[in-house]
């Protein structure tokens, strides 16, 4: 963290000694075929016999090239949202905050399949899980990319360093650093990925967020011109009217709990494509799990669930925490829970959220 994280590379060589994969190969096309799934299909241009082509999707089982035929590769994202065991390898790269955790994608490709010459907007763990996969990669002084393609691929890709990882190696690479990778044989790839938030999106959810909160934060104060004289250039807008919008939003985002608060919703809220099933509400709790799709974080004020949030102080706050951080909670610490807190808790088994051993239900 101190050396490589946002600044350099790192090859790690058995990062994970006798690392195989968690699914089969069967598995994760099943996944392709799921209409919650996203996932991708890249079929490389064979070294320029064809055009690179994208499909996106869900795919039937029939849509995907022989294993025999080369260079081609299938992508499918989150897959920790639709795997325990996938879900737990991501929580071995917790030592990152889980504000910056994304999710784990998994990319298979039969020999010379890859996605050609590219940089991310992210920072990434590419864990090498079965096969063989060479990776280039470099910094990146042009980033010009080939015209009229499905894929962002670089016009000009300068190799730096040149490395085959085998399976339990790994690769880090910081955001901007321009990678590709090609599968030496049938390969299988798992990607860690890491959100980077840029300023003009996180302002832009921020700033919607802190809208649903603005006519109780800011009042029904009217915009008041008594006494302004009449003009003669009438598409003008007023500088008092000017003055009166910056009021408003300095305002809005003046109150730091407000903005906090917005922060933490934005980062735990679910990707599109998860939904939660209702359970009915457990009435006794021995112990609790989060859901593996759930995100739950907290700050010195709040605890946050799944977009949602609560204020939290005291005895129960340090028990959410420790819910937030070891996700689960052991029937000695529900102990120390509070009537209230317990009862939170049975609404978020309920909603799914939280995966109960109970006692009993109502």
């Amino acid at each position: 963290m101190q050396s490589h994280w946002q600044r350099k590379p790192l090859l790690v060589r058995q990062a994970i000694p006798g690392f195989s994969p968690l699914l089969s190969r069967s598995a994760l096309f099943d996944l392709a075929t799921r209409e919650e799934v996203e996932s991708r299909l890249v079929i490389g241009d064979l070294g320029g016999q064809r055009d690179w082509q994208l499909q996106r999707g869900p795919f039937k089982r029939r849509a995907f090239p022989k294993f025999t035929e080369r260079d081609w590769t299938l992508l499918v994202q989150g897959v920790d949202l639709h795997h325990d065991a996938v879900a737990r390898l991501m929580q071995q790269f917790r030592f990152v905050p889980d504000a910056r955790l994304d999710d784990v994608m998994i990319s298979y490709a039969t020999d010379g399949g890859g996605v050609g010459p590219h940089f991310d907007s992210y920072d990434v763990f590419l864990l090498q899980a079965h096969g063989q996969r060479r990776w280039r990669i470099g910094r990146q002084k042009s980033l010009v990319l080939k015209p009229g393609l499905p894929l962002k691929i670089l016009e000009r890709f300068e190799p730096e360093h040149d490395w085959v990882l085998e399976p339990g190696d790994m690769l880090y690479l910081p955001p901007g650093y321009a990678h590709e990778g090609t599968a030496v044989g049938e390969c299988m790839t798992y990607s860690i990925g890491f959100r980077v938030p840029q300023k003009g999106d996180l302002a832009r959810e921020l700033l919607a967020r802190l809208s649903d909160d603005a006519p109780e934060m800011l009042g029904e104060t009217l915009y008041r011109d008594a006494g302004q004289a009449a003009v003669t250039r009438a598409a003008e807008i007023p500088a008092a009217m000017q003055a009166f919008a910056h009021e408003v939003m300095a305002r809005a985002t003046r109150d730091e709990q407000a903005l906090a608060r917005a922060l933490g919703e934005y980062l735990t809220e679910p990707k599109a494509q998860v939904w939660f099933e209702a359970s009915p509400r457990p009435r006794r709790l021995r112990a609790v799990t989060l859901d593996r799709r759930s995100r739950m974080m907290y700050d010195r004020h709040h605890v946050f669930l799944n977009g949602e949030s609560w204020r939290a102080a005291g005895a129960d706050a340090r028990l959410m925490r420790r819910l937030a951080d070891a996700r689960c909670l052991s029937a000695q610490e529900l102990v120390q829970a509070s009537p209230e807190a317990l009862d939170l808790l049975r609404d978020w088994c309920a909603d799914g959220w939280l995966q109960p051993t109970v006692v009993s239900r109502d």
